[in-house]
C-alpha cells in the first residue's frame, strides 16, 4: 500500500503541477482574448463617426463599457478620452509610440491596448481593462477538481494494491504461523497452499519438508527404541551372572549397577516411543545431586577419592526432566572417574541464585588441555564417545542456560552447568 501510495502520488504530482499551470495560463489568455474582442467591437463605430456622443454610446453598448472597463483615447484634433481609463498618460504615450497591440500590467489588473488608425481621429487607442480576479476566474475551482481527481486516483490505486497484496499477505502470514508452530515442536503443522504462484511453491515445499521431518524423526525414534531394546538381552545375562556372585558389598554394587543400567534403558525406550517430548514438570536439582552422589560415593570410596557436596540442602527446582539431569550429572561425574587418577579429590556444588542454579563439578586432576575441542560433540581425547560434555551442554541450554568449562580452585577441571529457573 505504501509503495502504491508513493508511486501514484508522484505520478499525480507529475501531471497536476503542469495542469495547474496550464489551467492558470488558459484562464489568463481567455480573459485577454475577451478583452481583445471587446476592444475590436468598437472598430466599426470609430471608423464611421467622430462625434463624442456617438463614441460614448458605442462604448456603453458593449459589456466592458457597461462595467466601466472600456475607454477610447483620441489624439487628434485634440487629445481626449471617452469611457473609463485605468492607465496613466505616460502609459498612453508609450502605447501610441509602440503602435501595436500590447498589454500593461497594473496592480489591480491588466489593460489591453489596441491601436487603431482612422482618417478623422488619427491614432486611436482602445483600452480594455481586465481586473485581477477576472484573470484567474475559475482557476481555483478547476484546481480543486483536479485535486479531487488526484486524490480519487491515489485512493483507488491504494485500494487495488491492498486487495492485490491481501492474498500474498494472508499466504505469508500462514507460512509464518506454520514455521512458528514447527519451531515450537508441532510437527503436525500443515500450511494452506494459496496466494501468488511463488508463495504456493513455498507452501508446497514447506509441507513437503514438514512431512519429511516427521518421517525422519519417527524413524529415528524407532531406531533408538530398537537399539535400546536390543540391550535387554545382554542386560538379562548380566543380571543372571550377578545373581551367581552371592552376597557381599562388591556383588551388591554390581547388581545395583546392572539394575540402574536397566532402568536407564527403560527410560530411553520410553522417551523414544513418546517422541522425546520434554518433561514440563521439572525436577529438584538438589534431590538429584544427593541421589547420584549416593550412587557414585561407593565407587569413590573404593578408589580412595575424597569428595564433598555443598548447596544440596536447599531445594533448587529447574525445568529439566529427572532423566536428563541425571544423565548430565552422571556424564560429568563419569568424566572425573574416567580421566583422573584414583585418589583424586572432587566436589559437587549447587550455587543458588535468583534466576538460575549453577551445578558445579570440579576435581583436582590434570584439567582439560583443549576446552574448545572437548566441548565439540563426538570429540574425545581419551577413547570415549565424546558425548559427555555435549549431553551436559544440551541439558543446560534447554533451560536457557549454558555450560562453562575452566580450571577450578582444586587445580583441575571445573564444569559449570548454569540452569535457568522456571
Amino acid at each position: 500500500m505504501l509503495v502504491a501510495l508513493a508511486a501514484t502520488s508522484m505520478v499525480a504530482l507529475a501531471f497536476l503541477i503542469p495542469l495547474a499551470i496550464v489551467t492558470k495560463k488558459a484562464a489568463y489568455d481567455s480573459a485577454l482574448s475577451e478583452a481583445e474582442k471587446q476592444a475590436n467591437a468598437l472598430t466599426p463605430a470609430l471608423l464611421i463617426t467622430t462625434k463624442p456622443q456617438e463614441i460614448r454610446q458605442a462604448i456603453r453598448s458593449t459589456r466592458y463599457g457597461g462595467q466601466q472597463r472600456l475607454a477610447v483615447h483620441i489624439s487628434t484634433p485634440a487629445p481626449n478620452t471617452y469611457g473609463t481609463s485605468h492607465i496613466t498618460a505616460a502609459n498612453l504615450q508609450d502605447a501610441q509610440n509602440l503602435a501595436k497591440a500590447s498589454t500593461l500590467e497594473r496592480p489591480d489588473g491588466v489593460a489591453y491596448l489596441q491601436p487603431l488608425a482612422t482618417s478623422a481621429n488619427g491614432i486611436v487607442i482602445v483600452e480594455a481593462f481586465v481586473p485581477r480576479e477576472q484573470l484567474t476566474h475559475g482557476v481555483i475551482g478547476t484546481w480543486w477538481a483536479l485535486a479531487g481527481v488526484a486524490v480519487g486516483l491515489v485512493a483507488g490505486s491504494v485500494l487495488v494494491a491492498d486487495r492485490l497484496g491481501a492474498r500474498a499477505v494472508r499466504a505469508t502470514r500462514a507460512l509464518a504461523e506454520g514455521a512458528r508452530r514447527m519451531g515450537q515442536g508441532d510437527l503436525s503443522v500443515h500450511v494452506p497452499v494459496k496466494g501468488p504462484p511463488e508463495l504456493k511453491e513455498v507452501g508446497k515445499a514447506f509441507n513437503a519438508m514438514a512431512e519429511r521431518v516427521r518421517h525422519l524423526l519417527a524413524a529415528e525414534r524407532e531406531v533408538v527404541a530398537d537399539l535400546s531394546h536390543r540391550l535387554r538381552t545382554p542386560l538379562t545375562a548380566l543380571l543372571l551372572d550377578a545373581d551367581t556372585l552371592g552376597r557381599g558389598p562388591g556383588a551388591d554394587r554390581v547388581r545395583e549397577a546392572v539394575q540402574g543400567l536397566e532402568r536407564e534403558v527403560d527410560e530411553i525406550i520410553k522417551a523414544a516411543r513418546s517422541g522425546l517430548q520434554p518433561d514440563n514438570a521439572g525436577v529438584d536439582a538438589a534431590g538429584v545431586v544427593r541421589e547420584r552422589l549416593v550412587f557414585w560415593s561407593a565407587l569413590a570410596d573404593d578408589q580412595d577419592r575424597p569428595w564433598t557436596i555443598r548447596g544440596a540442602d536447599r531445594p533448587a527446582h529447574v525445568p529439566l526432566s529427572r532423566t536428563d539431569l541425571t544423565a548430565a550429572l552422571d556424564a560429568l561425574l563419569g568424566n572425573v572417574f574416567r580421566y583422573t587418577p584414583e585418589g583424586t579429590r572432587f566436589a559437587v556444588t549447587l550455587v543458588h541464585q535468583a534466576d538460575l542454579v549453577a551445578l558445579v563439578v570440579e576435581d583436582a586432576g590434570p584439567g582439560i588441555a583443549n576446552v574448545e575441542h572437548a566441548l565439540r560433540r563426538g570429540a574425545s581425547g581419551g577413547g570415549s564417545t565424546g558425548l559427555g560434555l555435549d549431553i551436559a551442554r544440551r541439558a543446560a541450554e534447554s533451560t536457557g542456560g549454558s555450560l562453562h568449562v575452566d580450571r577450578g580452585p582444586l587445580g583441575g577441571a571445573r564444569v559449570q552447568m548454569r540452569l535457568r529457573r522456571r
